[in-house]
């Protein structure tokens, strides 16, 4: 039987909530398609700073780096900074793994109403994940007084750059044809022309495709107005991060919406997670809607080189969703996270 070590971090919130359900999934996946995950499992997050003062121990990046995969559930806590449960958990891991794309599909499903009337949306949003505006150049001076000014150095390398949008350019040969640039580059005067010349450089090496580059208002804007024309987005990490937010709300809900934290080379191991945060409105009601952290977990698993499970999954879910299944509050219904993981359950041991 084909095995793989994966490190699973629920996190906080209904993080705690939504992995136990996707490891129900992957667990009937691998009953189903002949794989095992042996599962090592890692407190860390809030709770854990509250504690110890860190977010993850001293020696986790390298707990983490002996897994073929990681499984993260969702970071935050209201009485805990964001950029503390960020900087201390997400970020180190994403770069010391050179996880440089953030991949994050937004499709709307067969049964779900998206807001927009009358909408198409299957497209892929490619997010640099390294490095950009999320740099960790700059600093504070004369806090507390008149003068007090705070400087944040956005970074974009060439390799950096080259790279992700090298992958963005292969993937959407493999799909439709079509790729859009998010960029700003009339009003960010250095690195968006900057950016904008490396994309020239990345499409001219595919001359087979139709690429566009949008500015990122504008671009935010059609993206709800038209989300038919667009496939695959390639965006710097700021923009890369509210465009898809902004899609998958578009696709119905922010709950349903998967990302996966990907070292394409596949030198470290990858790491997937629901786009959603930790909610910690809902959390410990057992609503949280599963279907983010079911994806991701499909992601994983094709990942992983078992497309077919993934496959599998994918359609369990697309049948619960579009034949009346159950469905938690922010599809408009009144599931809880175990029914509709059951029903997914179900239909891919059924698969």
């Amino acid at each position: 039987m084909r095995r793989y070590r994966v490190a699973v971090v629920p996190g906080d919130g209904i993080g705690r909530e939504v992995t136990p359900a996707a490891l129900e999934v992957l667990e009937a996946a691998g009953h189903r398609h002949g794989f095992a995950l042996d599962l090592d499992e890692h407190p860390w997050g809030c709770d854990y700073f509250v504690e110890h003062g860190r977010m993850m121990p001293p020696d986790g990046l390298e707990q983490l780096r002996r897994s073929d995969a990681i499984l993260l559930g969702a970071v935050g806590r209201p009485d805990v900074p964001d950029h503390i449960s960020l900087w201390g958990l997400l970020i180190p891991i994403r770069r010391t793994f050179c996880q440089y794309v953030n991949l994050r599909p937004v499709r709307l499903w067969p049964g779900i109403s998206s807001p927009v009337r009358d909408a198409q949306v299957d497209m892929v949003i490619v997010r640099e994940n390294v490095e950009g505006e999320y740099s960790e150049i700059g600093g504070r001076m004369n806090q507390g007084t008149d003068d007090e000014l705070a400087i944040q150095e956005a970074v974009f390398t060439r390799r950096g750059t080259d790279r992700v949008m090298a992958y963005a350019c292969a993937l959407a040969a493999r799909r439709s044809g079509r790729i859009c640039s998010a960029t700003k580059s009339n009003g960010i005067i250095h690195t968006m022309p900057f950016w904008d010349e490396r994309f020239a450089h990345a499409t001219s090496q595919h001359p087979e495709l139709q690429a566009e580059q949008v500015l990122v208002d504008a671009l935010a804007a059609a993206v709800v107005l038209e989300p038919q024309r667009f496939d695959v987005i390639v965006a710097s990490n700021l923009f890369g991060d509210i465009l898809s937010d902004l899609a998958a709300a578009v696709a119905g809900s922010i709950g349903i919406a998967p990302s996966g934290n990907l070292n394409p080379e596949r030198e470290c191991p990858s790491m997937f997670e629901p786009v959603h945060g930790s909610a910690p409105d809902i959390a410990g009601r057992g609503i949280a809607n599963p279907v983010g952290a079911v994806w991701s977990a499909a992601m994983m698993l094709e990942h992983l080189g078992e497309a077919e499970a993934a496959d599998s999954i994918l359609r369990a879910v697309g049948d619960v969703l579009a034949n009346d299944g159950p469905r938690t509050a922010d599809l408009g219904g009144t599931a809880t996270t175990a029914e509709v993981t059951a029903a997914i359950c179900e239909r891919v041991r059924a698969s």
